[in-house]
């Protein structure tokens, strides 16, 4: 059995069809840890979907309503540039709850992780950047309001920078944003996060973990009740909406760093995976997979 639980559910799949977001990955992911005996069927969880109470602590209800009645304007769609359907909104309100989950979990656990997730690009009343709701915010204010946390760090390390949430908690004091990401890259605005590390084309793996490591040494001094890691697979050199160089390894040192920085000052980690876009699809899965192991790793 692993020190922590996989939260997966087979209809993370948001049955995009022919997209350069690869939703079937969610279950490449489960099937190859399977495959490979890094896992067991056990320690996988279901998780419920989120509650609808606890979407509207972070968004609008006419932008929740359009999502569940199918109403959402041309333009709405054409901003969250992934096609509409029921199934796509039943896969975002279940990976949403995974984030919860996995973030109760990671303050029984140490970590907590979730097979999907990392919705970062979504704001309190529209979708973009294919995220429809913000399952990151969601849970720091289900968590929160639970009264389980006080305070939340984000950790984003997609390689686009997390603008949905530097602009949901612009003014809130209770939450560290700390972004890493290619500056000439997704999204053109990008509102200030409390920490932005821009990164120049073509980043290498020594450069990028020389960042982290400093970015995550001035963060972590916030004293956090909970980390929200953001582990997109999408710095990695061969990927289609990336332009940064990371290797395979440059990635997985990456998660380590994350974990090893938080699990030395006993701060609990919960894991969302983001984007991912690799020309060969299973590139994604094995950096994705590869997250999961420095995770075990960190906790030996």
């Amino acid at each position: 059995m692993l020190p922590f639980q996989l939260v997966y559910h087979p209809r993370y799949d948001l049955n995009l069809g022919d997209h350069v977001f690869p939703a079937r990955k969610y279950r490449l992911i489960h099937d190859r840890l399977l495959a490979e005996r890094f896992a067991d069927p056990a320690d996988f969880v279901e998780p419920p979907p989120v509650s609808d109470d606890d979407v509207l602590r972070v968004h609008d209800p006419g932008w929740v309503h359009r999502l569940q009645t199918g109403t959402l304007t041309e333009a709405e769609i054409v901003k969250l540039e992934i096609p509409y359907s029921r199934e796509m909104v039943n896969g975002f309100w279940l990976a949403t709850g995974g984030t919860i989950l996995a973030s109760r979990n990671a303050l029984r656990d140490r970590i907590g992780f979730n097979i999907g997730g990392g919705f970062h690009h979504a704001f309190p009343a529209h979708g973009e950047g294919f995220c429809a709701i913000h399952d990151v915010a969601i849970a720091i204010r289900a968590l929160q309001h639970g009264r389980l946390i006080a305070k939340a760090l984000v950790v984003d390390c997609d390689v686009h920078h997390g603008n949905g949430s530097a602009a949901i908690f612009a003014s809130d004091r209770s939450v560290l944003t700390l972004s890493l990401h290619q500056l000439n890259n997704y999204p053109s605005e990008k509102p200030p996060s409390v920490i932005d590390v821009d990164l120049r084309d073509g980043v290498e793996d020594s450069e990028y973990l020389d960042r982290l490591t400093s970015a995550l040494n001035v963060a972590m001094s916030f004293a956090p009740d909970l980390v929200l890691y953001v582990a997109g697979a999408d710095p990695y050199r061969e990927d289609q909406l990336g332009g940064l160089g990371l290797t395979m390894e440059g990635l997985k040192r990456r998660d380590q760093l994350v974990f090893e920085t938080a699990v030395a000052q006993c701060v609990p980690v919960a894991v969302v995976l983001a984007g991912g876009y690799a020309r060969d699809t299973e590139d994604t899965v094995t950096i994705h997979c590869n997250t999961a192991k420095a995770a075990c790793e960190a906790l030996l």
